[in-house]
């Protein structure tokens, strides 16, 4: 059986957990949840830190004792787990005592070698870094390099770890183990360091200065510099534990970190490892800064993301989503609130959540809620069990690799091919048909079966979800056996249903829109890079009110908020068929009144016949936003709203049942868009 360790940073008591902690610790209870389900023995530590200078600063501050202080504010962390259903194996703290114990074991381990030594010693020291910096390290205001805050000028005895020692080492270590540090930018990021003579590393504060920390075990008026004290917590957190299996827990698969600290972690860290004869961890991965609306985050300007006030709101489980979805290991993310709107609502509202409310209704209504049996498989549903078997394979393969965010994209992909599936086999058609009852049936398995292996896929990100949606179907998941093809057998019961991810709607104050600026009048040339043309997706569709051949249909654009759009479409679409259809929309198009009911812009048809036509239809892949442009053509940066009549000074047709105006094609994302029509069939 294979083990698997994962750790977090240990986090800092003087600071509000905020998204940048949230999601490290998610990512650690992801990975942990899928190598449990893959049949690892796993444990995953996280913890914080409680020591040093701020820590005793902040408390005298508030009259309390240090003690006291961290006691209150690990709370902070510990709720924030509980709320995001983070299952970690331990928690620790500095302050326990088997802790303190175990870095006095370590301190006195390399002063007997010879590793640690005194001397007198001078420099700038930061208080919010807690350590020292040369004259040449400081920013351009002479502060800190890091949190660019003063710094004081000490000059004191201190006891100094032989890290320069273990210099070439370390350096060999990496160069040997090219996926130690990962990804490799931030390996590259360590050698280039490396590439300078490494100074000694100061491991203690004279207890005249600041008391509150772990006393050196051979001079007490001394206590450990805190980022000693911290780094040893993972190894001291689990020497005395192991596995089921009697194997022992150390050393951790995977060491995740924020890029902020990857020197402490990547070059501090390892060389203390090596002077006390540890093995280092097997891989170190730092990802990088959560950005809100592209700016680092700050109490200064307000801009820190609370975790809390997001969960409460709209979600444990959608948070966890947005969080695993939206950051590439390694790279930065950006977080705001339109990103967020955008990705649960197109991702878990539209698209999980939809195709969960479909087969789930179709069942319901047509097989009194039990789950037919499939007869023969045709085409359509091997393509859709060859597409579910491909993303078990990459989802195996990638998960040790930490691709989360393209791990989910990949079960994503899963998710929209059902939907793909269901717009082609359409079984509220075939239920009209007692004849293609059978077929029906074979539908309505394949799909049951497709979305139970996508929550199964998802149960790592959103447990709590998966657990109700795999209810709906009436299963649950219990190992990796179930991650395979054929689990659901029919005959079983549907549970009951409701939205797993309702849409988030947001609420807006009405103000008065300020006109697009008009400038010259348009000429034929100049339509085709004045329209704005991009995919959309139907997400509710309702009779009109006052006209018996209108749709009123609630469309995704990628937008913060959904478009109302009034559409003909009754003679050649049923709302069935409508639901969660990707169309092109002309957004640009000026809001027109269509029987009391105001429609901002238009989707774009095909003729098929004086009664009937045929959507526009985005190539595969396309997402609510993609924008859609005429091949070579530069749409032009101007906000401009277009009148009907513009739009009619060109010809919109279909031409080998893609659409061109004139020779030149029409595109999203470099691929043709479609209208399944004759050629010269006219597109409006």
């Amino acid at each position: 059986m294979k083990n698997f360790y994962v750790t977090t940073p240990i986090y800092y008591v003087n600071d509000a957990p905020h998204i940048g902690h949230s999601y490290t610790t998610v990512l650690a209870d992801v990975l942990s949840r899928f190598h449990k389900i893959i049949g690892c023995q796993t444990f995953f530590l996280t913890g914080t830190d409680e020591h040093g200078q701020k820590v005793q600063r902040a408390a005298a501050s508030r009259g309390v004792s240090p003690q006291a202080h961290v006691d209150e504010y690990n709370l902070r962390f510990r709720n924030l787990w509980e709320k995001m259903d983070i299952q970690y194996d331990y928690f620790i703290r500095t302050t326990d005592e088997d802790h303190k114990n175990f870095v006095r074991e370590c301190l006195q381990k390399l002063f007997d070698k010879g590793e640690i030594y005194s001397k007198e010693y001078e420099g700038w020291y930061s208080v919010g870094e807690e350590r020292f910096f040369s004259e040449d390290e400081l920013d351009e205001n002479k502060c800190d390099p890091i949190s660019h805050r003063p710094v004081e000028w000490l000059k004191e005895k201190n006891y100094f770890f032989k890290m320069s020692k273990y210099q070439q080492q370390l350096i060999d270590y990496i160069q040997n183990n090219p996926d130690w540090i990962v990804p490799d930018f931030r390996r590259n990021e360590i050698l280039g360091f490396l590439r300078q003579p490494l100074n000694d590393l100061c491991i203690s504060r004279p207890k005249a200065r600041l008391s509150w920390g772990i006393p050196l075990p051979f001079d007490e008026e001394y206590v450990t510099y805190v980022w000693f004290d911290a780094l040893i917590n993972y190894v001291s957190a689990v020497r005395n534990k192991t596995y089921p299996d009697g194997s022992k827990i150390w050393p951790a698969t995977y060491h995740l970190i924020g890029k902020d600290i990857l020197t402490t972690h990547s070059v501090y860290w390892p060389t203390m490892l090596m002077a006390l004869d540890v093995e280092r961890p097997k891989h170190i991965v730092a990802h990088g800064w959560w950005l809100v609306n592209n700016d680092k985050m700050s109490k200064t300007t307000g801009n820190v993301v609370n975790p809390m006030e997001y969960m409460e709101k709209y979600g444990v489980d959608a948070f966890r989503y947005f969080l695993a979805r939206e950051m590439v290991v390694g790279q930065d993310g950006s977080f705001s609130h339109e990103a967020f709107v955008r990705r649960i609502n197109s991702d878990l509202a539209n698209d999980l959540g939809n195709v969960l409310n479909r087969v789930h209704r179709l069942v319901l209504t047509n097989f009194e809620g039990k789950l037919p049996n499939p007869t023969t498989l045709g085409e359509a549903e091997n393509e859709l069990i060859e597409t579910a078997n491909r993303v078990r394979e990459n989802v195996l393969v990638w998960i040790p690799q930490v691709k989360l965010s393209q791990v989910i994209e990949e079960i994503m992909s899963l998710v929209r091919a059902i939907n793909r599936y269901l717009e082609i086999k359409a079984p509220w058609k075939l239920a009209k048909n007692p004849e293609a009852r059978d077929e029906l049936a074979t539908v309505l398995y394949v799909s049951a079966e497709a979305v139970r292996l996508s929550l199964c896929f998802l149960s790592p990100v959103i447990p709590s979800k998966a657990v109700e949606g795999l209810a709906m179907l009436g299963s649950k998941f219990t190992d990796e056996s179930d991650l395979r093809w054929g689990v659901l057998i029919g005959g079983e019961t549907f549970g009951e249903g409701k939205p797993l991810f309702p849409r988030i709607e947001i609420e807006k104050k009405p103000v008065e829109a300020p006109k697009p600026k008009q400038n010259k009048p348009l000429t034929k040339e100049d339509v085709p890079a004045a329209m704005d043309l991009r995919v959309a997706q139907i997400v509710k569709v309702e009779n009109h009110p006052d006209a018996d051949s209108l749709y009123v249909l609630k469309v995704d654009a990628g937008e913060a908020e959904v478009r109302t759009i009034c559409s003909g479409l009754k003679s050649s679409y049923s709302a069935e068929e409508l639901q969660d259809k990707l169309i092109i929309l002309f957004a640009n198009l000026k809001p027109t009144p269509l029987r009391g009911i105001i429609s901002y812009g238009m989707l774009l048809a095909g003729d098929l016949s004086e009664e009937k036509c045929v959507l526009v239809a985005p190539p595969e892949n396309s997402k609510p936003g993609d924008r859609a442009t005429f091949k070579g053509i530069e749409p032009t940066q101007e906000e401009r709203e277009l009148k009907r009549k513009d739009f009619e000074k060109i010809e919109l047709i279909a031409k080998g049942e893609n659409v061109f105006v004139g020779e030149i094609p029409l595109e999203v994302n470099g691929k043709p868009v479609s209208c399944a029509v004759p050629d010269g069939a006219g597109i409006h």
